[in-house]
């Protein structure tokens, strides 16, 4: 089992309104540079949100929802400073109630 971290918010937030596709199209520039493997992903319709143990804090994604995942917990850090207006948590993937951190709904 990994811990993951992750910021969540509405797609249309973080796909449209926000310059996410610009902050992580830089952050895979800078990985190649490092020669470092990605740990990191956008994962539209998250099927973690539907994990009993994330209600309280995925009642308050407005759906459908998009997530930032990842393995760094300063990458999200970073990402929730930057967008403001996101959930942040984290969780324990495989478990009996998140199959995959990257996993979808649709």
């Amino acid at each position: 089992m990994s811990t993951f971290h992750f910021i969540a918010a509405s797609e249309a937030f973080l796909c449209e309104e926000e310059p996410l596709e610009e902050v992580l199209r830089e952050r895979v520039r800078n990985y190649a540079e490092q020669q470092r493997p990605i740990d990191f992903w956008l994962v539209r319709r998250p099927a973690f949100l539907e994990a009993a143990e994330l209600a309280p804090l995925a009642q308050a994604v407005p759906r459908p929802a998009a997530a930032v995942v990842s393995s760094d917990a300063k990458f999200i850090t970073f990402l929730k400073l930057r967008l403001e207006f996101v959930a942040r948590g984290s969780f324990e993937a495989p478990s009996a109630t998140i199959a995959s951190a990257q996993a979808s709904l649709g």
